[in-house]
């Protein structure tokens, strides 16, 4: 039997500066795309799957740079940046 495995894509726009445990620097604000790896949950009575890896592009997308880096970011830490960056000042 073969395990589906799906990728997504989305983005993210954060409107302050972050860091993350994966990279030494902090990043400016800017929009950045974010890849997620699912794989089906096999011998469920329906269709179900589960996160395998979530990944960050480096730098920003509007930063024109032909140096693109992507880094593995644990989905807790991201919806933390997330929820931070949506706070008041």
């Amino acid at each position: 039997m073969t395990m589906a495995v799906r990728t997504t894509e989305s983005t993210v726009t954060l409107s302050h500066p972050f860091r993350t445990a994966a990279l030494d620097r902090i990043q400016p604000a800017g929009t950045y795309r974010v890849t997620t790896d699912e794989e089906e949950i096999i011998g469920l009575s329906f269709l179900a799957f589960r996160r395998t890896a979530t990944m960050l592009q480096i730098p920003a997308l509007e930063v024109s740079s032909t140096a693109r880096q992507i880094v593995s970011i644990d989905p807790t830490e991201l919806d933390a940046i997330l929820e931070a960056d949506s706070r008041p000042a």
